[in-house]
């Protein structure tokens, strides 16, 4: 019995070490974990290969706040700015409102007047005639006042100055959210953003009274002026002209030729036209007070049967035509619009002369950037402004130059 346990047991024990065999054998082999060293070694050599940034910290946060500080200031300009051109654009209504206003009650008033005028000339003798002499005489008066105001301020120039500003308000504005966009804000920007809002507020003053507000009459025409003057500044010995920030000797020659060419037709033809708005605009705002005064004066002779009693009827007729062609024509606003144009050109002339008086090639604008501009500004192609150049220089080294002619034919 014993004998049968023992070979049982070892049976037993035989069966489950096979199993034990048998399943250990059939088990799936575990997939070898690599470890990548050889990586690990490649990524140490890249990240050695990359240069390191030994600026320190301090220097960053530095830099990073002076940023933020530009950023934040930019914005604060740009909230100005946009309040500038709504205020600009509501004085500007306002102001041609005013015209049209004055234009009609003073040309109401004037034809009431005359009208006041020849009933009393056909009228008798008496009290009628009086009170017909005197409502004539007071309408022409108040007319000859208003006028004089408002040829003094000249709404229709006023609102055109507003256009502008709000114009180039906008201008300015669209500049302040790139740079902003753009996200590399300096002070430096900041700075020239403050000069040129100050200097637009200059340019086109809101007041009225104190002598802010710019002379209607000058003595001669002078181009609008709405930019800073820059001065300047890192001149030193001249640099032998390569390829640098877009700038070469052709591309300096050929802004000098496209300035020479636009002082020579647009300025010059602008100053002559600005000239003549100026002195029709003198004689008309002259005329207009000086026909109502004359009407006034002339009430008093009106009923006398005498060649007397026209003088008021053609006065004031004539004094509305003429108020009416000043007013309504808006002579003020082609005059200001013939400032404008002109200033125009002469800041072209003074960004061309100030960027290549820059010697420092990096510090100019990139030359191939400003070709493109100026190229739009004056409405053509790039191709187009090399055009002109080449002519203009071809011109002028045959001798042949004719300015109308040649001007005529390149604009």
């Amino acid at each position: 019995m014993a004998s049968i346990q023992t070979s049982s047991l070892l049976s037993y024990s035989s069966l489950s070490s096979r199993k034990t065999i048998n399943a250990a054998i059939h088990v799936p082999k575990l997939p070898r974990v690599d470890v990548s060293l050889p990586k690990i070694r490649i990524i140490k050599k890249a990240e050695e290969s990359k240069p390191r940034d030994i600026t320190p910290l301090s220097e960053k946060n530095t830099q990073h706040s002076t940023n933020s500080d530009a950023l934040i200031k930019l914005c604060a300009i740009l909230e100005a700015v946009a309040d500038r051109v709504e205020m600009h654009n509501n004085i500007g209504e306002q102001r041609d409102n005013w015209n049209t206003l004055l234009l009609n009650s003073i040309n109401m008033i004037t034809l009431t007047a005359t009208t006041m005028a020849g009933v009393a000339a056909t009228c008798g003798a008496d009290a009628p005639l009086l009170a017909l002499k005197l409502s004539s005489a007071l309408l022409f008066s108040a007319a000859t006042g208003m006028l004089l105001i408002m040829n003094k301020i000249q709404p229709s120039q006023l609102t055109e100055e507003q256009r502008n500003a709000s114009r180039l308000f906008r201008n300015l504005q669209s500049e302040i959210e790139s740079t902003i966009a753009l996200g590399n804000s300096t002070e430096e920007d900041v700075k020239g953003a403050i000069t040129r809002v100050l200097a637009l507020d200059k340019a086109f003053p809101l007041p009225l009274l104190g002598g802010a507000m710019l002379e209607k009459f000058p003595e001669k025409f002078e181009p609008a002026v709405w930019w800073p003057s820059k001065v300047c500044e890192g001149k030193g010995k001249p640099q032998r002209m390569g390829k640098t920030n877009g700038w070469n000797e052709e591309l300096e020659m050929e802004m000098r030729e496209v300035i020479e060419v636009v002082k020579r037709k647009d300025s010059e033809d602008y100053e002559r036209l600005g000239n003549i708005a100026l002195k029709v605009n003198k004689i008309m705002a002259i005329s207009g007070p000086l026909l109502t005064g004359i009407a006034a004066a002339g009430s008093a002779f009106v009923g006398n049967d005498s060649w007397l009693s026209l003088v008021p009827l053609m006065a004031g007729s004539l004094a509305a035509v003429v108020n009416s062609f000043e007013h309504a024509g808006q002579v003020g606003m082609v005059f200001e619009m013939y400032r404008t144009s002109g200033g125009f050109f002469k800041m072209l002339e003074t960004s061309v002369e100030s960027t290549l008086e820059e010697e420092d090639l990096e510090r100019r604008e990139n030359g191939e950037l400003f070709e493109m501009k100026m190229a739009l500004k004056l409405g053509r192609s790039v191709s187009q402004l090399r055009e002109l150049a080449s002519k203009s220089t071809s011109y002028r080294m045959e001798g042949v130059f004719e300015i109308d002619e040649f001007a005529s034919k390149l604009f």
